[in-house]
């Protein structure tokens, strides 16, 4: 049996769907979390609870998923994976209780996990080098739009037609995942039930977090990513608890923060055509260390507002645009047969550090002092895991390999 390939554009489109699961899932629901602490009589703590097992199911289960996928193949997981969140979905909607509610929100993250680990791998499966980053940056520049509109969606649903209606536009999005992974999604390995067995994951495993390249590059991916994944659990109470913002105003305002992600993706699109996806780090990185002394500097100079919250959140999210293509292929590129079990292992760093910057959030317990101590040491991780991820690929034994498809389209 040969798996079946796809071409660049089916990958980046379907990749896009998958992935664009878990971000929407939270943006959508950031502008309800003050109405809900209302609507169930109960506290922020409680509400913010919410979140964090969102965060923490999703990354969790896709140290399952990846194996799984693996073993029994992508296609099959990701359908299992998606009716778990559509289930998720439903649960939330019509939950009559917050236990209900914290319940529905955690199997929804563990449903929208198979998303993003499956979306790296498929991308794995068939390209590598410049191909592959390519496909990861047209995945970006989809992604940004989805949760780019989710905030100002979701504050407009929650005005005009209560909290219920947000988690009833998440049942028909995992309604039409389920549908384009079942019509559209191949296969794109041969599937290895070995895999399951005890002793081949635990090989798996070591292999992978043995390797200084793979920790190196995922806690670059995790200290830019987990920023803006910490930024969704205190953003909602900065802007509309701190600065006065309506919900709707809210999800109108984070157009900056997707907008610049966008705007980033199709900067680096241009800029692949002069310079490799490796080169394109630099100027990310700067960006990310800019934006992190902004947001730094920002809580001793000046009383929040929305431009000094989500002005270098925008910088922030910008260089992660350019950051991102590179480091999300390079880090599993070492490891095609088990490119699963990889690319969960990077999933479950990027969504726990959101969720350790949560807790540390909440610890803080001041939102704004949260936000400009915790975002920038995100930016000092990235920054520094860099430096380590290039001193390992220099001191690797063999050269990695560079820029050529490992199939036909």
């Amino acid at each position: 049996m040969t798996a079946a390939r796809m071409s660049e554009l089916r990958t980046s489109l379907i990749g896009a769907l998958l992935v664009s699961l878990g971000p929407i899932s939270m943006a959508l629901y950031t502008p309800a979390m003050p109405e809900l602490v209302h609507a169930f009589g109960t506290t922020e703590s409680l509400i913010k609870l919410t979140l964090s097992l969102y965060f923490g199911g999703f990354a969790l289960a896709q140290l399952v998923a990846g194996t799984l996928s693996d073993a029994w193949g992508r296609r099959k997981v990701t359908l299992i994976f998606m009716a778990i969140y559509l289930a998720g979905s439903l649960m939330a909607a019509l939950a009559p209780t917050v236990e209900v509610l914290l319940a529905g929100r955690l199997v929804q993250g563990i449903g929208a996990s198979a998303g993003m680990t499956v979306a790296r791998a498929i991308v794995r499966d068939q390209f590598t080098g410049d191909r592959a980053a390519g496909i990861m940056n047209l995945i970006g520049m989809m992604l940004a739009i989805g949760p780019a509109l989710s905030p100002t969606i979701g504050g407009i649903a929650l005005g005009l037609f209560g909290w219920q209606s947000i988690f009833l536009i998440m049942v028909v999005f995992g309604a039409a995942a389920c549908m384009i992974s079942a019509v559209s999604l191949r296969e794109t390995i041969v599937p290895d039930p070995a895999m399951l067995r005890v002793k081949p994951i635990l090989l798996a495993y070591r292999e992978v977090l043995t390797d200084l390249r793979f920790i190196a590059g995922t806690l670059v991916v995790g200290g830019a990513v987990g920023a803006l994944y910490t930024q969704a659990t205190i953003l909602p109470f900065i802007l509309i608890g701190t600065v006065g913002m309506t919900p709707a105003e809210f999800g109108m305002g984070m157009l900056m923060q997707s907008g610049m992600f966008l705007a980033g993706t199709m900067v680096v699109r241009q800029g692949m055509k002069r310079f490799s996806s490796r080169q394109m780090i630099l100027p990310g990185l700067v960006l990310i260390g800019l934006a992190s002394a902004m947001l730094a500097l920002s809580i001793f100079f000046w009383e929040p507002s929305y431009l000094s919250v989500m002005v270098p959140v925008g910088v922030y999210a910008f260089g992660i645009a350019f950051v991102n293509p590179y480091m999300m292929t390079a880090a599993i590129e070492p490891f095609p047969h088990i490119a699963g079990t990889a690319s969960a292992l990077m999933g479950f760093v990027q969504m726990g550090s959101g969720v350790v910057g949560g807790i540390i959030c909440a610890a803080i317990g001041k939102p704004v002092l949260a936000m400009g101590t915790v975002i920038p040491a995100f930016g000092v991780v990235c920054i520094l895991s860099y430096i380590v991820y290039v001193i390992a690929v220099r001191a690797a034994p063999e050269p990695r390999s560079v820029g050529e498809p490992l199939a036909a389209e």
